[in-house]
């Protein structure tokens, strides 16, 4: 009897023991199960095993953000990730929802999962239903380059198309020394997204800088030769006209405002605004009909059109006179 009772213990033991084991493995096969392996691939920015995971088809496009460090990126954006409950959906699926947020605002990215067979004959074996992957537009202004989560990419005539994971945040900008675009960030929640980034490059502080500095050393020195040599109308952008005659010796011009550069995109090229500036002109002067002596002190607007490059490091600008 005492044997009995020991051997009835020990298969009541087992059977609590195969029941609790039961109830462990089917809480890790349950329908959010593929969906957090494929969140735990992202954050741990391994692209492959991520697109494994998503049965997804990759379109046309540059793979940049696809995998490592950009991966990682678009995943140190996504705060607060949760997985909740699975809720049918139909012909044997169900939706698994995965709420976020990102840049201060919440968001919802919902999976739809099926059964896919057991294991154990037992267990429902469940996967993320096949898709097709997002796409990130991206353009940027007078550049074939950018960079999108710390990666410098391709930007063929300005624009490209980057297949992305969701969710995730893109951030894109274009640093740079005399031209530069400001951050800009895109969050994809859902496998229907259609995100954009536009680059707005602008001219930097540095560059208007050396176009003024640029700009006020050619005017200077227009001023000092036209001076030196008499004339009233040199070859620089300020010139006068007079019926009276110039006493020899008593010109003297001098730049009383410097223009201040702004550069604008225009037709995939850098273009200079025209420079409006004033010039002083000072000079002794015979009136022809009555012989009159007097001061001539006079201050003249003038525009100066330049034409930029840049290449690399190198900013040369060209004077357009005439």
């Amino acid at each position: 009897m005492r044997i009995a009772l020991i051997w009835g213990l020990g298969l009541v033991l087992a059977v609590i023991a195969a029941v609790v084991s039961i109830a462990a493995v089917a809480s890790g096969q349950g329908p959010e199960q593929p969906v957090h392996a494929y969140l735990d691939a992202l954050q741990a920015g391994d692209g492959g095993k991520a697109l494994g995971a998503l049965h997804a088809q990759v379109p046309s496009g540059s793979a940049a953000l696809l995998d490592g460090p950009p991966l990682r990126d678009s995943m140190s954006r996504i705060h607060d990730l949760r997985v909740g409950t699975a809720q049918p959906a139909g012909s044997g699926k169900e939706t698994v929802p995965v709420t976020f947020t990102s840049g201060g605002k919440s968001y919802t990215s919902d999976f739809l999962v099926q059964q896919t067979g057991s294991d154990w004959l037992f267990f429902p074996r469940w996967s993320i239903v096949p898709g097709q992957l997002p796409t990130l537009q991206a353009s940027v202004v007078n550049s074939p380059r950018a960079t999108i989560n710390g990666a410098a990419v391709n930007m063929p005539s300005g624009r490209n198309s980057f297949p992305v994971f969701y969710p995730g945040s893109y951030v894109g900008s274009l640093p740079g020394e005399y031209f530069a675009a400001a951050p800009v960030t895109a969050v994809v929640a859902q496998r229907t997204s259609q995100e954009s980034l536009s680059l707005d490059t602008k001219a930097t502080p540095a560059l208007t800088a050396a176009l003024d500095a640029k700009a006020k050393d050619f005017l200077d020195q227009c001023a000092r030769t036209a001076s030196s040599q008499q004339r009233l109308q040199p070859d620089c952008p300020f010139s006068y006209s007079t019926d009276n005659r110039i006493v020899d010796g008593t010109i003297a011009w001098s730049i009383t405002q410097y223009p201040s550069a702004s550069v604008t995109p225009f037709s995939g090229q850098w273009t200079v605004s025209p420079l409006p500036g004033k010039a002083r002109l000072t000079a002794r002067q015979i009136d022809l009909f009555t012989g009159q002596v007097s001061q001539l002190n006079v201050e003249l607007g003038f525009i100066f059109r330049v034409d930029l490059n840049v290449s690399g490091s190198t900013i040369t600008v060209t004077p357009v006179l005439g």
